[in-house]
């Protein structure tokens, strides 16, 4: 599946599969926020952490792949910026408890047998009162159009994930055909899941 070895041979170019800029969801709401503390899983190479470091967050961040370290290290560098950048899993890394301001979810999409558990743990290292801003890839089960309706179980279920973050109250909860332009990858229109909540 999507293990080290997918994720290395991925960002082994030198091209941003991804692109160099942040991600608009994300970028919308942080701009609206005061910074502090903000913890990015797979984080891949770097464009949203180095977008939050630019906007003075202490960002520290992580991804299973060593080729995408390397290239957020070179666009931070690039933008003048300090990321904390580690490679591992979740199971394999960890962070203070409710240390966090802002817990970022941008096309994270775990496996689904373990899904679950990795949002909660993630979740505990928000501070309450703290933010979660996720976007990425939805099943199409809120969309009343079948076109973009998906048995794909890395996709996020909404009600699903209202679930996995019951202790945060939802501010917004969306699932919509959005024309995505990130990159190379993220582009065209899909189910798009947007949530934003704050912890309890």
């Amino acid at each position: 599946m999507f293990n080290q070895e997918y994720w290395d041979n991925l960002y082994a170019s030198e091209v941003y599969m991804f692109g160099e800029s942040p991600n608009l969801f994300l970028k919308e709401k942080l701009k609206s926020l005061n910074t502090g503390k903000i913890l990015l899983p797979a984080e891949g190479e770097g464009r949203n952490a180095v977008f939050a470091a630019g906007l003075g967050w202490n960002v520290s961040a992580f991804d299973l792949s060593e080729a995408a370290k390397q290239k957020a290290e070179v666009l931070a560098q690039k933008a003048g910026v300090k990321i904390d950048y580690c490679v591992g899993d979740i199971e394999q890394l960890d962070f203070e408890s409710e240390d966090f301001d802002v817990l970022a979810l941008i096309f994270a999409h775990f496996i689904p047998e373990k899904r679950t558990a990795y949002h909660q743990k993630l979740a505990s290292y928000v501070k309450q009162g703290g933010l979660l801003i996720l976007q990425g890839f939805g099943n199409g089960k809120s969309l009343d159009n079948k076109d973009f309706k998906t048995p794909n179980p890395l996709y996020y279920d909404l009600e699903q994930l209202k679930s996995d973050f019951a202790n945060f109250e939802v501010l917004k909860a969306e699932e919509n055909i959005l024309k995505m332009n990130e990159g190379i990858i993220l582009r065209g229109e899909s189910s798009i899941v947007s949530l934003y909540a704050r912890k309890k």
